[in-house]
């Protein structure tokens, strides 16, 4: 595919080329009799199916006076007291989201408005920093005073004039601490809990951000990803998650992993709300002026898969179900129009037998840097001692074999590490780049996660999942849409393609994501049978 510019996807945007990804607001609640359940407390309904409703047609209601920011933003707020308690996705909010919601409503008022995020609440993830919001990564560690300056993509919201709404909950060290952690488990916000069936897990690491997504609890969010952490907990929440590529977003006040791979990424339930958001996290070009009267009114043309390439990754161990999904799949996007070819990306053996040594001398390194920002432990020996000294920490998983793992890796600038890491980008990228031009594909599918497991603190995850491991370690892009369910339990597609092709991966998935028309409500279910991922 030929790259395009995040500013150039704005404009296509408005052009209509990605309005395929804006399911149109009621229909699939109402043929799915969904809509999330009522629940006491809530507000009274604003008029418009909060599930299904896109930035632009807020945008759309803003301008024409019939919605505010203050509005929209005490919505949101008030359903987090409701439904929150039952998923456990949010952290805390923000005791100024109504005087920012204010602030963008005088702006509204005098026709000034900074663009299409301006006045929409977003959640971020507690590993991204903010000044005057505590940022503990999950751990106990780094629950006393918030950091000192904001991350360099909240400095981008703020500016464009979104609504900070508060922060969710994760994986703790986002899942890079026990060899067999329990995703969506911290000691200082416990278990989040997966809004289809609630004694499912919700995937890591991003897990708060995509729970709070499948509830309507904010209209975007915001995740980071080293391997899966923002596509895995989208498919297995229903929603949709870019993991842009590489150095897109600044990674400068994220509690890292490995700058080799860290990436913050857009969250939302459509494309076209992740497409708006990763311009303003990216330093794009967004719409100004009466330009964002178009919004609405211009997304009118529907995006066409004819003549597009998509080789299907099947990966047939992620279970029956999963693939029979990916049957479905194959069959709609065909029906459109598309050509499907079955692929198997070389090179993944090896990719697994290599990436997790790299890491654990990136992650030392990287998290000593972050720590000596903090108060607290100032590197990771102190953050071992700190763990083994605080029984919370030990509540649902005991173990750190990562940290002491990392601790004791080659430093970053042994020869047997470089060569390791040159190896890994240079074999994901090749199993990328060889596969498109193989077939000549505008992108490589995937199904995105397995159903959902059921949690358990003393068993762990059952997270074997390779769909996303090229992309992360190529630092390409890739994004998830909801594909399907298997038993009530979302199943993602996973779409990927080469370096910089954020803005044509967006607009192909924003015409898969209409032609699937997958989405569904969550039903917030106890449980529904046994675990058949095990």
């Amino acid at each position: 595919m030929r790259k395009r510019s995040i500013a150039t996807l704005i404009g296509a945007l408005v052009a209509g080329s990605l309005c395929a990804g804006a399911p149109n607001p009621g229909t699939a609640a109402a043929e799915s009799g969904a809509g999330s359940p009522p629940q006491a407390g809530l507000p009274p309904s604003p008029g418009f199916d909060l599930d299904t409703v896109t930035i632009p047609e807020l945008q759309a209601r803003m301008a024409n006076g019939s919605l505010t920011s203050t509005a929209l933003t005490a919505v949101y707020s008030q359903r987090i007291k409701a439904i929150n308690p039952k998923i456990n996705a949010v952290l805390y909010t923000d005791p100024t989201a109504l005087d920012q919601a204010a602030s963008s409503d005088a702006r509204h008022r005098r026709g000034d408005i900074r663009g299409p995020l301006d006045g929409i609440p977003v959640l971020l993830k507690d590993n991204v920093d903010t000044r005057d919001l505590p940022t503990t990564a999950g751990s106990l560690a780094l629950a006393g005073s918030p950091p000192e300056r904001d991350a360099t993509l909240v400095t981008r919201l703020r500016e464009a004039g979104a609504v900070i709404l508060g922060k969710t909950n994760l994986s703790e060290w986002a899942n890079f601490r026990a060899a067999k952690p329990t995703s969506g488990w911290s000691a200082v916000g416990g278990q989040t809990h997966n809004p289809y069936v609630l004694d499912r897990n919700p995937c890591g690491s991003s897990a708060g951000s995509a729970a709070a997504l499948a509830a309507s609890l904010t209209q975007v969010a915001i995740g980071t990803e080293t391997d899966g952490s923002i596509v895995c907990p989208a498919g297995m929440n229903g929603v949709v998650g870019h993991k842009p590529s590489l150095g897109l977003v600044s990674r400068a006040g994220v509690v890292p992993i490995s700058a080799e791979q860290d990436t913050a990424g857009p969250m939302a339930r459509n494309v076209i709300d992740t497409a708006l958001t990763l311009a303003v996290l990216s330093g794009g070009d967004t719409t100004h002026g009466d330009e964002r009267q178009s919004f609405s009114g211009q997304l009118t043309h529907l995006g066409s898969l004819r003549g597009k390439r998509i080789g299907l990754w099947r990966l047939p161990s992620l279970g029956a179900e999963v693939d029979a999904v990916m049957t479905r799949t194959a069959e709609r996007l065909r029906d459109a129009g598309a050509e499907v070819v079955k692929v198997t990306p070389p090179y993944q053996k090896r990719l697994a037998e290599l990436e997790y040594p790299a890491l654990l001398s990136e992650f030392h390194r990287d998290i000593d840097g972050y720590l000596a920002t903090r108060h607290g432990p100032q590197n990771l020996a102190e953050l071992i001692a700190f763990n083994r000294s605080h029984p919370k920490e030990r509540t649902c998983f005991a173990g750190q074999e990562l940290f002491e793992k990392a601790l004791a890796a080659p430093p970053t600038t042994d020869p047997h590490y470089r060569a390791i890491r040159a190896q890994l980008k240079d074999l994901a990228q090749r199993s990328i780049d060889e596969t498109m031009a193989a077939h000549r594909l505008d992108a490589i599918a995937a199904p995105t996660n397995p159903p959902a497991w059921t949690t358990d603190c003393a068993r762990g995850d059952n997270d074997i999942i390779p769909s996303s491991t090229p992309a992360a370690v190529a630092g390409y892009p890739s994004l998830s849409v909801p594909a399907g369910s298997a038993n009530g339990l979302p199943v993602g597609l996973l779409l990927m393609a080469g370096d910089r092709q954020d803005a044509e991966l967006l607009s192909l998935g924003a015409a898969v994501e209409h032609r699937l028309h997958a989405w569904r409500a969550p039903r917030y279910l106890p449980s529904v049978g046994p675990d058949t991922t095990r």
